[in-house]
């Protein structure tokens, strides 16, 4: 896998992934896009979702919506790390069966999310669900 990160103006940034496609970054608290630390939590997320929704489906569960909210805690000094994340998953669907659903989301951040996994390594990162009723 490669990518590149091109310098632009100021703090901003754009990077381009192997597939090519671009995202702007900026190290100025996010003016002009996400920062670099808001697109780890943003891949944790999307890595892990990818998962549950797959998984969900191969057991013919009527998924129709998954968020994931994450809090994370950085340190205060220099390097900016996280020292805590919480990754909260709300899956939406019809006669969702919550034993598949805590399956689904512990499969993924325990052993196929390799974003949360290799985050893992480094700072806590702690994960829930709440199963939702579609209408």
């Amino acid at each position: 896998m490669q990518a590149s990160v091109k310098w632009k103006e100021n703090l901003t940034l754009e990077g381009t992934s192997e597939t090519g496609h671009t995202l702007t970054m900026d190290g100025c608290g996010g003016q002009n896009g996400p920062t670099p630390m808001e697109l780890v939590l943003l891949a944790a997320g999307g890595c892990s979702s990818i998962d549950v929704v797959s998984i969900l489906e191969k057991a013919r569960q009527d998924v129709t919506d998954c968020q994931v909210k994450i809090d994370a805690d950085r340190a205060e000094t220099t390097p900016r790390v996280f020292t805590r994340i919480h990754l909260h998953f709300e899956v939406t669907g019809k006669g969702l069966s919550e034993k598949h659903v805590q399956r689904a989301v512990d499969l993924s951040m325990e052993k196929y999310c390799s974003v949360s996994l290799m985050l893992g390594k480094h700072c806590p990162i702690e994960h829930s669900y709440s199963v939702i009723e579609a209408a």
